[in-house]
């Protein structure tokens, strides 16, 4: 225990040294230590000369091996949405799982099944189960209830769950639950849309409320509904906006996704006029991206008043393991739209639409992973009280199962202002605003391109090479890059492809000390991350004299102290 300690302290003063000299907070006065213990400074005196940077040796492909790990978060929960209160992290997830925590790596459930025994809900199975009235029983003769998003209404006082529950691919019901603490029970207060209707079962909805008998005919195909064009109504998530207006965002392949304002008073939608030109329903709400039954669901939109940007998050592909699930990125400076991606591009009916979205990430592995990662998604996304950016997820993993664990990667703007993960799950790490010393910065990366592409092709990290002194690339990507002075910001050159990120130092889910970077691209919708692995104190060999002090804190440990 002593020496993973030791080993740590070593890693983080190091840190800070570099850290230290990068910010240029040295004094630049020459000074010298007095008798009398006080600090005197040579009178006319000025140094200039620049603190040496200590830079660590890089592991080699056989140390790296060797240092393989991961870490377990302690729970599972799907679909993860986010909310902190009083210090505190909360996610809530499909099947009513729900987890807690204080650091963003370590979650504990709180609740857990989709049965009244879970006391997430205080009334949901209560008869008439109004929540399932319009739905039914799935294919395994029971409840779904999914996706849930949860929000703290400041008019109404009460945290707001918004949630949906579904018995097929088409047929669903968006509801809404209050409750008086974030960790329930919420009580089931109504349903606000449902989906998958047809001539017969139209009147059991709140369809008629904004359309006439006649203008049914416009949301079926062969008399049932049509999901080519209108959406799946489940994963709903709420968000304020800049003017401190509420919206709920939703939608899962089928038409897209869809944008309804709430009422702030009372937490329904506001439902608004119809407006057929501008993509605008009355009953569904506005249409933002997808359709044509297009793999896009999940959507979650976060403001970040730094960048005045509305960014717009969906998962694209199918969310098994090898079903090609990824995270996918658009923004817009308006609320509702239009959302466009790096190319200025957004998308509605398409054939292939792997080519629409900032692709932050897909399946990939790195070598220090003792697992290859596979289809993160159905995301959240939070601005902390520091002002850093995080995104929220699930994993899985190439383990031949469906397991699957909450990651929190954190975010940075680049120079564009779109947003980019870092590669490894947070560990606190704070990017630096005045960036790196060079120095820092050179040698080998392990470098992934996660490309467009949307199934299990597993992106593997390939060796690059940078070069400070003459801002060149080359090994499995090949060109120039650029820092820019007094910043983290890089831009990376290869062919006609530009990446604009930043260099971000961690530590990997080993724990390894590692300088990453990770960028996206100006004029494609690729993001590369890069990964350089530092070897600490405890990696370099030992003299004699540090064998002897290692061996006897190992005689310390076993005798208890």
């Amino acid at each position: 225990m002593k020496k993973k300690l030791l080993k740590m302290m070593s890693v983080c003063v190091m840190s800070g040294l570099i850290l230290t000299a990068c910010t240029g907070n040295a004094q630049g006065t020459k000074e010298s230590a007095s008798k009398n213990g006080k600090t005197e400074e040579t009178e006319g005196e000025v140094s200039e000369k620049k603190e040496e940077v200590k830079v660590p040796e890089e592991m080699t492909d056989e140390e790296i091996e060797e240092h393989k790990g991961g870490f377990s978060a302690g729970a599972s929960v799907h679909d993860p949405s986010i909310v902190k209160d009083k210090g505190t992290y909360y996610i809530f997830g499909t099947h009513m799982e729900s987890a807690v925590s204080k650091d963003l790596r370590n979650w504990k459930s709180f609740s857990s099944g989709v049965d009244k025994k879970n006391k997430l809900f205080s009334n949901l199975f209560d008869e008439p189960m109004e929540a399932f009235a319009f739905v039914g029983k799935n294919s395994d003769n029971w409840y779904s209830v999914w996706a849930p998003d949860v929000i703290y209404n400041k008019k109404m006082g009460k945290w707001v769950m918004y949630f949906s529950t579904s018995s097929t691919y088409k047929k669903s019901s968006i509801c809404m639950a209050v409750a008086d603490d974030i960790k329930g029970p919420y009580e089931y207060k109504t349903r606000l849309l449902d989906s998958g209707f047809n001539y017969k079962t139209s009147k059991e909805t709140a369809f008629y409320d904004y359309h006439t008998k006649t203008e049914l005919k416009n949301y079926l195909e062969n008399s049932d509904y049509d999901n080519s064009k209108w959406p799946n109504c489940i994963d709903p998530t709420v968000f304020y906006d800049a003017d401190g207006k509420m919206w709920m965002v939703y939608g899962s392949w089928s038409g897209g996704i869809f944008l309804l304002e709430i009422d702030e008073q009372t937490g329904l939608p506001i439902h608004p006029e119809q407006d057929d030109e501008n993509g605008v329903d009355t009953y569904y709400g506005k249409h933002l991206i997808g359709g044509g039954h297009n793999s896009i669901e999940g959507p979650y939109i976060m403001y970040d008043e730094t960048s005045g940007y509305y960014y717009l998050f969906v998962s694209y592909g199918a969310l098994q393991a090898k079903g090609g699930y990824q995270i996918r990125l658009f923004r817009s400076k308006n609320v509702d739209g239009p959302y466009a991606d790096v190319n200025n591009k957004t998308f509605g009916t398409v054939v292939d639409h792997s080519e629409f979205g900032l692709k932050m990430m897909g399946n990939y592995t790195f070598p220090s992973l003792a697992w290859t990662y596979m289809a993160p998604g159905h995301n959240s996304a939070f601005i902390d009280d520091d002002g850093k950016m995080y995104v929220v997820y699930h994993q899985r993993f190439d383990n031949n199962t469906e397991f699957h664990e909450p990651r929190v990667h954190q975010m940075f703007r680049n120079e564009e202002n779109w947003l980019v993960a870092a590669p490894f799950a947070t560990m606190g790490e704070t990017l630096p605003e005045e960036g790196y010393e060079k120095e820092l910065l050179n040698g080998t990366y392990y470098m992934v391109n996660h490309g467009t592409d949307i199934g299990s092709t597993i992106h593997e990290a390939a060796k690059v090479e940078l070069d400070t002194s003459s801002g060149t690339l080359s090994g499995k990507m090949s060109g120039t890059f650029e820092l820019k002075e007094g910043t983290p910001y890089v831009t990376f050159k290869s062919g006609d492809d530009e990446y604009k990120g930043v260099f971000i130092r961690m530590e990997d889910e080993a724990g390894n000390d590692v300088m990453c970077f990770t960028a996206a691209g100006s004029n494609n919708n690729k993001t590369i991350w890069g990964v350089h692995y530092y070897k600490t104190d405890d990696d370099a060999p030992k003299g004699e004299a540090e064998a002897e002090a290692d061996a006897s804190d190992g005689e310390k440990e076993s005798d208890g102290q």
